[in-house]
């Protein structure tokens, strides 16, 4: 028995290593303002269960996609299942730490992760997104810290790590079969075409590339036709217009972006993106991160016509809407974009500090002095352009922002879109950054839908985390 020791263990009936785990004490995973959102309790006297501990998640839904499970019969998910060896016990510090513990008689070794999402941020995104399909993401400017990480559907985890494996299994299984993917965070593990904010991207890389100057004027038309093709491409109605750079921004044009992707070129286009990140998985620190993508691009030289749609977000663009707050993020942290992540700190079963996440940044796309352009491009959207309807802050806290509507349907079909806005505040000196993406809307598309239907609920964000952070000015 000794000798296959290892061999024993891993036979499928031998139950008795698992049972060892969930016989231990797991430690709490808390919000930054204190909130525990997972815990363990003593399994209750009378239950069918062999195991004497239950997995419970005090705030429901709210922050499952982040949380994930822990669950004798499915196993867990997410940092339950990333930072089990902290919660459990198991890491090396935590172990030396115990050893005097443990001579003693005491064998509790778990330890706490500590998020940076706030309890009263997520809960405000969810109430303002209620039951419309989509997803909020609010970051720190500075850190790329998370402070608000949700979409919807979500799901209970409660559940799920109910000690009836029957019903939890076919809770799981029902929302695996649900086409609205509730077991998956759409913020950070989905993607959808970004429509105007992807003008953000094209604009800073046309004038990193010095493709585009401040003082060059476009042309007031209403269609624009590129090369290779006989279909123009129109601004949003069909209307005229045109000026210069910092108009045709804030009024969210379409021709004039896709003239500068085609300038760009098919070559440096992609390699302009590729300093945004786009291709490459976020770097958060939780499972199942995927990349934004502009789709194919190995053939644009002969799909010219593609590349101008690229330029302002349609066609294959498909962006993250966490990768869409560091976009705004980037801009208001003069062309740095930090890595994104959701755990703080880990402590041990004292409250000692094991690990705490130290701020880095991952990309710079774009220089400090087109940041600062772009600066001032996204406060002009705010306050004259396409989301000056609706997202002034009830502080009067200046805002910057970038409005969005990509347009679903083909022609003769009904009309739906992905609304966006990605904003920061305070514009003069950037504390939070914000996306907000509604899916699939139903609305006369204009090229303020974005910020007629995503701008109210990021003002919304903006002012309720100044008013907790007693911010005013």
């Amino acid at each position: 028995q000794v000798g296959h020791t290892d061999e024993l263990a891993a036979q499928p009936g031998n139950t008795r290593a698992l049972l060892r785990q969930f016989n231990r004490p797991r430690g709490p995973i808390v919000t930054a303002d204190g909130v525990v959102v997972a815990r363990s309790l003593i399994a209750p006297q009378g239950l069918e269960t062999d195991v004497q501990y239950v997995r419970q998640y005090p705030t429901g839904d709210l922050f499952a996609n982040v949380v994930g499970y822990y669950t004798y019969g499915l196993g867990s998910t997410r940092l339950e299942r990333t930072r089990s060896d902290v919660l459990t016990g198991d890491t090396a510090t935590q172990q030396i730490r115990a050893l005097e513990n443990l001579i003693g008689g005491a064998v509790d070794t778990s330890g706490e992760v500590r998020l940076t999402l706030r309890e009263d941020m997520q809960r405000t995104a969810k109430f303002l997104l209620g039951d419309r399909e989509g997803t909020i993401a609010m970051i720190e400017v500075a850190t790329g810290a998370v402070t608000a990480l949700w979409s919807w559907p979500s799901y209970d985890p409660n559940r799920v790590s109910q000690t009836d494996y029957d019903s939890a299994y076919d809770y799981v299984t029902e929302r695996q079969a649900d086409p609205r993917d509730p077991l998956l965070n759409n913020a950070y593990e989905q993607r959808y075409m970004p429509g105007s904010t992807f003008k953000v991207l094209t604009t800073g890389a046309a004038l990193d590339a010095g493709v585009a100057t401040l003082d060059r004027e476009f042309p007031e038309i209403r269609e624009w036709l590129p090369p290779q093709t006989t279909d123009p491409i129109e601004n949003y109605s069909g209307v005229a217009r045109g000026g210069d750079l910092e108009r045709v921004f804030y009024r969210s044009c379409n021709i004039p972006f896709a003239q500068l992707a085609t300038e760009l070129g098919p070559t440096r286009f992609p390699e302009m993106m590729a300093r945004w990140g786009i291709g490459e998985a976020l770097p958060i620190d939780l499972p199942g991160a995927v990349a934004s993508t502009l789709g194919d691009t190995s053939n644009l030289a002969n799909e010219m016509p593609l590349l101008a749609m690229r330029g302002f977000g349609q066609n294959d663009d498909q962006m993250v809407p966490l990768h869409m707050a560091m976009v705004a993020a980037t801009v208001a942290n003069n062309g740095e974009m930090m890595r994104p992540y959701v755990v703080d700190a880990t402590l041990d079963h004292d409250g000692a500090v094991l690990d705490r996440t130290e701020p880095q940044v991952w990309k710079r796309p774009i220089s400090r002095q087109t940041a600062g352009i772009l600066q001032g491009f996204m406060r002009q959207v705010a306050e004259v352009g396409t989301a000056s309807c609706c997202i002034a802050l009830d502080s009067g806290i200046p805002v910057a922002a970038k409005t969005g509507t990509a347009q679903l349907n083909g022609p003769g079909e009904p009309e739906r879109s992905h609304a966006w806005v990605i904003a920061y505040a305070p514009a003069d000196a950037p504390r939070y950054a914000v996306a907000v993406m509604l899916e699939g809307v139903s609305d006369d598309i204009s090229a303020s839908t974005g910020g007629r239907v995503a701008g109210p609920i990021a003002k919304a964000m903006f002012d309720v985390v100044f008013a907790a952070d007693g911010i005013t000015q």
